[in-house]
C-alpha cells in the first residue's frame, strides 16, 4: 500500500498518524525457519541483513508478514547512505557492516498472522494485533509510534526532523489494506535553496539539456556540487540551452571541491558525462532533504531564476544540518512505541 505526497494532512476522527521513515520499504516474510526479506520493487534483501533475521525467528506464531522499514541510524540520525552501502556483493562485506552499521526494522502494518490474511481487516485491527506480536519483541524489531491527534503529527516535523524523519503518514484507520492502491497520505516538509548553475547534462540522445547542475560555495570559496533538477519543458529545454551555450567552459580545478559523480555501481550504463559553465546564474529549486555530504537525496523541484542575488552568496550554510550528536536509542525511543 502506498502514500500520494499532500500539501497537509489531513484531519478527522478515522485518521491516524506515522513518522514517515527514511529506509528501505520491506516486506518481511517469516514461515517456520525461514525470513525472507523482501524490497518495493519486489528485490530479495535478505543476504544483506543478516542481524535482523533471528528477531523475526523469535516472533510468534511461526508465520507472519509484517509491512515495515529497514533503518539505520549514525550518529547524525537515520543514516541513508549508510544503508544504500549495505547492498554489496562481497559476502565478507555484508558480514562486517552487519555489525558496524546493523540495521533496525521499524514495523507499522500486520498482514498476515498465523494462517489468517490480515489484509481486509481495518488498520486499527491490524494495528492493535501488531502491537500484540511485538509486545515481546527485542530491539531490532520496533513498533512506529502512531497518534490520532494532528497537532501531535505536526509536532514531529519539529522534533524529530533533525534525527532523519522525512515527514508525516496519514493512515484511515477504518480501511483495509490495498497493494498497490495510493491511499495513505504523506506531508514532507518543502526546504528551498539559491544554488550557482554550474553545468548541465545532456538529454539521452544529446539533442537538448538534460538537468541543470547546481551548486554551493563553502567558506573557502570553492564550489560543491550539491545536485540536480530537470523539471522543465521540452521548450524551455532548449531555451535553457540557448542561455547556457555562451557560458560553457572548464572550470578551474582549484574553484571545485565536490564535483558532479562519476559512473558508479548506482549509474547502471547511464552517461553521467556533463558540460561546466561560468558560475554566473543563480536559481532558487526546491528540495525534499539531504544525504551525506550535504547532496539533494533526489531532484530538485526547480522555481525560478534569482538575478538579483549574487552568485558567491549561495552558500553551504544554506543547508548544513546542526551539527549535534543524535545517539541511535534516541532517535528510535522518539519516534518508535
Amino acid at each position: 500500500m502506498l502514500a500520494l505526497l499532500r500539501p497537509s494532512l489531513p484531519e478527522g476522527e478515522d485518521w491516524a498518524y506515522e513518522p514517515k521513515w527514511d529506509g528501505f520499504r520491506i516486506l518481511a516474510h517469516r514461515h517456520g525457519d525461514q525470513v525472507e526479506l523482501i524490497s518495493r520493487g519486489a528485490r530479495p534483501m535478505t543476504r544483506y541483513f543478516p542481524e535482523v533475521l533471528g528477531a523475526f525467528l523469535e516472533l510468534s506464531p511461526s508465520s507472519v508478514v509484517l509491512d515495515g522499514e529497514l533503518v539505520i541510524v549514525g550518529p547524525r540520525g537515520l543514516d541513508f547512505d549508510a544503508l544504500q552501502l549495505r547492498i554489496h556483493p562481497a559476502r565478507s562485506r555484508i558480514d562486517l557492516l552487519s555489525r558496524t552499521t546493523p540495521a533496525t526494522y521499524v514495523a507499522f502494518d500486520l498482514l498476515a498472522e498465523g494462517d489468517e490474511d490480515l489484509r481486509p481487516l481495518p488498520l486499527r485491527t491490524r494495528r492493535e494485533r501488531l502491537r500484540r506480536l511485538l509486545s515481546g519483541a527485542n530491539g531490532t524489531i520496533r513498533l512506529t509510534r502512531s497518534t490520532r491527534d494532528a497537532r501531535i503529527a505536526l509536532g514531529w516535523f519539529e522534533r524529530l526532523e533533525a534525527s532523519g524523519i522525512d515527514g508525516v503518514i496519514a493512515k484511515d484507520v477504518s480501511q483495509a489494506y490495498v497493494p498497490g492502491l495510493r491511499a495513505w497520505v504523506k506531508v514532507k516538509r518543502r526546504r528551498t535553496v539559491d544554488c550557482v548553475v554550474m553545468g548541465f547534462r545532456w538529454s539521452s540522445d544529446r539533442s537538448s539539456l538534460g538537468a541543470l547542475l547546481l551548486g554551493l560555495y563553502d567558506a573557502a570559496g570553492r564550489l560543491h556540487y550539491v545536485g540536480h533538477t530537470s523539471s522543465f519543458s521540452v521548450a524551455a529545454r532548449r531555451q535553457l540551452l540557448e542561455r547556457l551555450e555562451p557560458l560553457r567552459t572548464r572550470l578551474p580545478s582549484g574553484s571545485l571541491g565536490r564535483a558532479p559523480g562519476s559512473p558508479s555501481r548506482w549509474s547502471h550504463g547511464r552517461d553521467t558525462s556533463w558540460e561546466a559553465v561560468r558560475p554566473e546564474l543563480v536559481c532558487e529549486v526546491a528540495y525534499d532533504r539531504l544525504q551525506a555530504e550535504e547532496r539533494f537525496r533526489h531532484a530538485a523541484t526547480w522555481l525560478r531564476w534569482r538575478p538579483d542575488k549574487p552568485p558567491h552568496l549561495c552558500t553551504l550554510d544554506q543547508v548544513l544540518p546542526s551539527s549535534a550528536a543524535v545517539t541511535p536509542s534516541a532517535v528510535l525511543e522518539a519516534a518508535t512505541e
